[in-house]
């Protein structure tokens, strides 16, 4: 029986049996639903062959300009903010930036070049 005709006959049973067993009949479906979903992974799992896990990749030039572009607009970002903002707060640029800095040397340098 296909989940649609397991759903067909949930909702045709709580028809017949009313409200007061709506509980049992929704757990009883999703107990079957998860018993389908288990089936077809344990399928999946075992028609592929078992993979050599790859060794970890440094990060790719993707990541890198990724990360390039984040940093700056968010930089950008808090530098306008903060010059609209007034009042003194310009001094709060000094750790945004060197916090900035900071992260993308780290993560330059610990993922290699």
């Amino acid at each position: 029986m296909t989940t649609g005709d397991e759903l067909k006959a949930a909702v045709s049973a709580r028809r017949d049996l009313g409200p007061d067993f709506e509980d049992a009949l929704v757990e009883s479906f999703l107990d079957k639903v998860g018993q389908e979903v288990d089936r077809r992974v344990d399928e999946r799992l075992s028609t592929t062959a078992p993979r050599a896990k790859a060794p970890v990749s440094r990060s790719s030039e993707g990541q890198r300009l990724a990360l390039a572009i984040v940093s700056l607009s968010l930089g950008t970002l808090s530098t306008v903010a903060l010059a609209f903002a007034g009042g003194g707060r310009m001094t709060a640029l000094v750790p945004i930036w060197v916090g900035i800095i900071i992260v993308n040397v780290v993560f330059n340098s610990s993922r290699g070049k």
